[in-house]
């Protein structure tokens, strides 16, 4: 058995899914029942980047078969390598579609990492008018989502349209530098982010960005113990030592 050795930097994986919709028959227009099930929803493109690097997208049209199981490997490749993995919406939409699409061609699970979903960070700790990804940009004046023309280009894509398949790969690029930029903007205020020093080695650095530049940010006291307080030069976040201090050692 080979034992994966400890990375020095942790793989973080900003990434956002495009899918078809299920397709059936009904009667009529307007909360019908289905008569028959037709096709799944399939995946259409995926982009994503690794943090702080350059946007990348691949959709059907890029593969020889143009299938949705071609692009599912591409995507369990990404996801396996990833230690943190980011998305709007993941934990309901992107992380559990994935899954299930993987499952579909018989893939096993990838390997275990560690989910931040910007939407729900919007909701646990603002009291934003609302939480879609286009309106926080807009909102935080970060941009905001690229146009698509609306459902006519999922079905140029769905007929095979190779223009569509372009135009919904520069709308799933911008998806994700609008996540990353939002993600950047919350970053200092997960107070349960994932460990960012510690999964780097370097446990006295700041714990969201894994920056050694920070500065003493007074006391944080519990009911028995006091601990150093500090802010990060970097991201912005607050965080405190690891041991704690008290009587006469507590100074700033």
């Amino acid at each position: 058995m080979k034992i994966k050795k400890t990375k020095s930097k942790p793989r973080i994986l900003l990434y956002d899914l495009e899918t078809s919709p299920n397709l059936a028959y009904v009667w009529g227009k307007y909360e019908q029942d289905v008569i028959a099930f037709k096709s799944e929803s399939e995946i259409l493109s995926v982009a994503w980047k690794w943090l702080g690097e350059k946007t990348r997208v691949l959709t059907r049209a890029d593969f020889r078969d143009k299938t949705d199981r071609s692009l599912c490997q591409a995507l369990w490749k990404l996801l396996d390598e990833a230690d943190i993995v980011i998305a709007h919406n993941g934990l309901s939409f992107d992380n559990k579609v994935s899954n299930a699409r993987f499952a579909a061609h018989s893939f096993p699970p990838v390997s275990d990492y560690i989910s931040i979903d910007t939407c729900r960070i919007a909701k646990q700790h603002f009291r934003f008018n609302s939480s879609k990804l286009d309106d926080l940009g807009q909102h935080l004046k970060l941009g905001r989502k690229v146009k698509t023309g609306g459902f006519s280009l999922w079905l140029a894509c769905l007929a095979g349209d190779k223009d569509a398949f372009k135009k919904m790969a520069r709308y799933n690029k911008g998806d994700v530098n609008l996540l990353e930029k939002i993600y950047m903007k919350f970053r200092p205020w997960i107070t349960n982010h994932p460990n960012l020093a510690l999964m780097s080695d370097r446990p006295e650095a700041c714990p969201r960005c894994a920056s050694e530049s920070f500065k003493s940010h007074g006391i944080r006291y519990t009911r028995t113990r006091a601990y150093r307080r500090f802010r990060c030069n970097n991201c912005g976040g607050q965080f405190r030592s690891q041991k704690s201090v008290s009587g006469s050692k507590v100074t700033l």
